[in-house]
């Protein structure tokens, strides 16, 4: 059985939109209720939630609207200060299509107005085009991200194939969609899957779609929806390298393309398959000060880290900075350089 389909779902619109009037959270790239909303801070907003949290977000949507409060700003942006600006927020091949987009977005005048439009520029996919043209030009379109799928995998418990749910839920969605509230009822459904339709331990005592809802009516919730189990991830070994001079600390920029494209970055060796002795990038009297580990989309890491001290002033392919701010760092070097006793505090 894939699911229950006599569920009215049109008769979920109207006690949605009226839980989310009372009940809807108040973000920093949200307006008052009625007010037309910015597309590039719809935009910006929705890039920086794919695979993190809204209060992770949060101080770098400030920070970005602050420091670039037009795309025409962000457009004009160096390459390397956006990067820098991005460290911690993870998955960098975002930030470099964000900058894509926003050259894009700034040479043609401004965001299309439409989801099929929106879907035509760079990093922009079903979702975010769908939340971009509800939210910020109200076209009736969808946006179904993870929130919103749960809530509908709960409503009609379905135990199809994950993929062919996710499909068969985006369907559902674009026709409930109603025309004077595209932006709200997307919102709502994000806001409903956050803070009452949760992972775990749902409320469903305060929800206002429980009485329409099959798996509440199971017994079992949280037991959707039926995900495909996580293939586990391979690891990778490397080492990372603290090398200090009179209150500096050696960095380096990476290549402009892969995995942490154009970011600062301590030394490092090869990341590879199997754990063994990496050869330090130069000549120094290096001690092992633990192992950090991180996990990226499809690996994770276990990055040895030495450190040491030098009177060598200058030094190949890389520069000194001050080993007080390394604001700069990704989140895995970043973790290198606290394990060797260096802030990696980031400035907002």
């Amino acid at each position: 059985m894939a699911g229950k389909s006599d569920v009215p779902l049109a008769a979920i619109v109207a006690p949605l939109l009226v839980w989310f009037d009372r009940s809807a959270r108040t973000l920093p790239w949200r307006t008052r209720p009625g007010v037309m909303r910015d597309p590039y801070r719809v935009w910006l907003s929705e890039i920086m939630l794919q695979q993190t949290t809204v209060p992770h977000a949060a101080p770098y949507f400030a920070a970005f609207t602050t420091r670039w409060p037009t795309v025409e700003a962000l457009a004009a942006a160096r390459d390397e200060d956006v990067m820098q600006a991005w460290a911690g927020l993870g998955y960098y091949a975002r930030a470099r299509n964000l900058l894509k987009c926003a050259r894009e977005v700034a040479a043609r005048g401004s965001f299309p107005e439409t989801e099929a439009g929106l879907r035509l520029l760079p990093g922009i996919g079903p979702y975010t085009a769908g939340a971009i043209a509800a939210l910020a030009f109200g076209e009736r379109t969808p946006a179904v991200d993870g929130n919103a799928e749960r809530v509908f995998s709960r409503l009609l418990a379905l135990r199809e194939d994950w993929a062919a749910a996710k499909k068969r839920i985006g369907l559902l969605a674009r026709d409930l969609v109603p025309a004077d509230r595209p932006g709200a009822f997307a919102e709502a459904l994000m806001d409903l899957g956050a803070t009452v339709c949760t992972p775990k331990k749902p409320n469903c005592a305060i929800c206002p779609l429980a009485q329409l809802c099959t798996a509440r009516a199971e017994g079992e919730p949280e037991r959707y929806p039926l995900k495909p189990e996580k293939v586990v991830r391979p690891v990778r070994y490397g080492a990372a390298y603290v090398l200090r001079r009179t209150g500096h600390v050696w960095l380096v920029r990476r290549p402009p393309s892969g995995l942490l494209g154009a970011m600062l970055a301590l030394p490092s060796s090869e990341w590879r398959d199997l754990s063994q002795a990496f050869e330090p990038p130069l000549d120094a009297a290096w001690q092992r000060v633990g192992q950090v580990r991180h996990v990226f989309t499809h690996f994770s890491l276990h990055l040895d880290v030495l450190a040491a001290e030098t009177r060598d002033a200058n030094l190949p392919e890389g520069f000194w900075v001050s080993d007080d701010d390394l604001s700069g760092l990704p989140t895995v070097f970043a973790k290198a350089a606290a394990l060797a006793g260096l802030s990696a505090r980031r400035k907002r």
